[in-house]
């Protein structure tokens, strides 16, 4: 027999994947060594320096911004999967229903929609029903546009799922809800998982939406940067920015690790 060729990259593939990764990663690595600059010109190099990061803890309003965000994306990545899981499960088994059409396009339309367009509709929501702009109309903002990357994904996992498990447990006694809880939710735990990682990256980097439906003393942090950036960069901007990207990284890292600790005990709990 004949031994199979190995399979090698060209030089325009390696050379491709270097510039798109540099593409991708180059500014980002800038940032994150300039944050330890300790020169007060972003583009001069003064040594190595916490600096900045020690201003920014002393910064009480960027601190207050920090924690808006924090708290905004949390909640909002939350309902937002909870809301998203629903809707996913309604269109993945709601064959029959009549408005599914109607229902998925009003559910996919903020996918499509301008975000300019989404916030001011918001905004003029919250001021029909004088409702005080802070914390919850934020929250409330953010959990409608990030529910229907929520949905996307959780309905993808279910359009893959085999049925007949569900219907096995139902054969076996269960009742409909509890098959769901017992067999379907753990298989699609993971897409759960990625669908609020997703809504809270994309509350957490929102400007335009959290911009119309925002209010006094309750700017979130890319607000508090976007509105410090345009008067000159400061290097503070730089330990912030590479705060945020920790905290997303430890996020993916431990999210990670609990989807491949949820297969792996669903691996062993399956049958033979």
């Amino acid at each position: 027999m004949t031994a199979r060729p190995r399979s090698r990259m060209s030089r325009f593939n390696v050379s491709a994947l270097v510039l798109g990764l540099a593409f991708l990663y180059l500014p980002i690595a800038i940032l994150v060594i300039y944050s330890f600059n300790a020169s007060k010109l972003v583009t001069v190099w003064g040594g190595w320096s916490l600096r900045w990061y020690a201003e920014f803890f002393n910064d009480r309003a960027m601190l207050d911004a920090a924690w808006m965000s924090l708290r905004v994306a949390a909640v909002s990545a939350s309902l937002a999967t909870l809301l998203g899981t629903l809707a996913a499960t309604a269109l993945s088994r709601g064959e029959r229903f009549k408005g599914r059409t109607l229902f998925s396009g009003m559910l996919y339309a903020p996918l499509v929609m301008p975000e300019v367009i989404t916030g001011l509709s918001l905004l003029l929501l919250f001021v029909a029903l004088n409702a005080e702009r802070g914390f919850w109309t934020v929250t409330i903002a953010h959990t409608t546009l990030t529910m229907c990357f929520v949905t996307v994904v959780v309905q993808a996992r279910l359009g893959k799922l085999d049925r007949s498990l569900e219907e096995a447990a139902m054969d076996l006694g269960c009742d409909p809800l509890r098959a769901f809880v017992s067999v379907t939710l753990p298989l699609i735990l993971p897409s759960i998982v990625a669908g609020w990682m997703l809504a809270f990256t994309l509350s957490l980097d929102d400007v335009v939406i959290a911009s119309f439906t925002t209010g006094p003393g309750s700017a979130t942090l890319p607000i508090r940067i976007y509105s410090e950036v345009r008067l000159g960069v400061r290097p503070q901007i730089n330990a912030i920015c590479t705060l945020v990207l920790g905290l997303i990284t430890v996020v993916i890292v431990a999210a990670s690790f609990a989807t491949k600790l949820t297969s792996a005990r669903g691996e062993g709990a399956a049958p033979l």
